[in-house]
């Protein structure tokens, strides 16, 4: 660490593999860590072993990362606080972290790992603007967003990568840019909070649907890696229209690493949960368990991993009936997770339909 860097103390909310990865990163670069997590075999093993064996295999973590039960002690007294909980329960924790006092006062600076929507009584929101509801005042515009193509396991094992960091607050996303940065992590910031959390939260949909497709490919002729790269076209379509609806205030968002960077390791790479959920479906036929989309939310926990992409497609869906959108791709995830269409047919019949004529990209009158 240079002597022009100056030591922090920083607190992660749960132990996942990206909040574990993003521990070990801060770690290496001199800060001390504690990161919360309720699961006491995986504090435990943190602490003893330094390792994290359940969500991030095969990783020696720094002995300055400290792991605690206790959101007290991990949020508490820390310069910045990083949120990696899962859009599930992660207003459960804001309503929690507003007793501790620094927090109360606005002196920790919160960025957030967490990716989709929350609906907290008003329909689907953003996660930066449903926070914001609940934390102190102090936090209205000044939360940052961080999202990029960075799967936890290749950030821990140093492979280079880079990130966005997002907030209205300009001097708050260079803080966490300077934060992080270091010689194979490179982080940009933005200004486009609803842009990025939007590419962030409907690319899981869209790899829900290009794992389906990349499966079915063993069983159809019809399917290659042609098609593949048509879906993924497509699906970047559909991120950047709903991005509009939402309010999005710069289009170069979906053309950089928060938009198709963050869509294709998503849906290409061998990490990608999403991914390996849709291929699932048609392999194991892993939603025949749950009656509808519903059931498969409520019992989200029997998958045995956290496809974050069947949350956000219930939320992407009444945003497209809201605002009345037409996004085929996330309209069939929505469809086939609901137990309404048989995954073959409607993904065969979608593929068909965007090489016809009703297809357009943006520049083209969706826009």
């Amino acid at each position: 660490m240079s002597n022009e860097q100056q030591l922090n103390h920083i607190g992660i909310i749960n132990a996942g593999a990206w909040g574990t990865a993003v521990a070990k990163v801060l770690a290496e670069k001199g800060h001390q860590v504690t990161i919360w997590e309720p699961m006491e075999s995986v504090v435990k093993e943190i602490n003893t072993e330094r390792k994290n064996s359940r969500f991030l295999l095969g990783v020696t973590l720094p002995d300055t990362i400290t792991a605690t039960t206790d959101l007290n002690e991990a949020a508490g007294n820390k310069d910045y606080l990083i949120l990696a909980t899962p859009s599930l329960y992660i207003v459960d924790i804001a309503k929690k972290l507003i007793t501790i006092p620094e927090i109360m006062e606005g002196k920790t600076v919160i960025g957030v790992l967490t990716k989709g929507f929350i609906d907290i009584g008003f329909g689907p929101t953003l996660i930066t603007k449903a926070l914001e509801d609940y934390l102190p005042g102090f936090y209205k515009g000044s939360l940052v967003y961080l999202s990029g193509p960075s799967h936890a396991e290749e950030v821990a094992r140093g492979k280079l990568t880079g990130l966005i960091s997002a907030s209205a607050n300009g001097r708050n996303a260079i803080r966490f840019r300077q934060l992080f940065a270091s010689t194979n992590l490179m982080l940009f910031s933005s200004l486009d909070t609803t842009g990025v959390q939007t590419c962030a939260a409907v690319k899981n949909v869209i790899a829900i649907a290009f794992g389906m497709l990349d499966a079915l490919k063993e069983l159809s002729d019809l399917f290659g890696d042609n098609t593949e790269s048509l879906l993924l076209a497509a699906g970047l379509n559909e991120i950047q229209i709903i991005g509009q609806a939402l309010g999005a205030t710069h289009p170069e968002t979906f053309t950089s690493i928060a938009g198709v960077g963050d869509l294709d390791v998503t849906c290409r790479s061998r990490y990608g949960r999403n991914r390996r959920f849709g291929s699932e479906i048609i392999k194991a036929g892993i939603t025949r368990q749950f009656s509808d989309l519903e059931d498969l939310i409520r019992n989200i926990h029997k998958i045995g991993y956290l496809p974050e992409g069947a949350v956000a497609s219930k939320y992407v869906h009444a945003i497209v009936e809201d605002k009345k959108l037409k996004l085929p791709i996330c309209d069939m995830v929505y469809r086939i997770l609901n137990r309404e269409h048989e995954p073959l047919e409607a993904l065969t019949t979608l593929m068909r339909g965007l090489t016809g004529p009703s297809f357009a990209l943006p520049s083209e009158g969706n826009e």
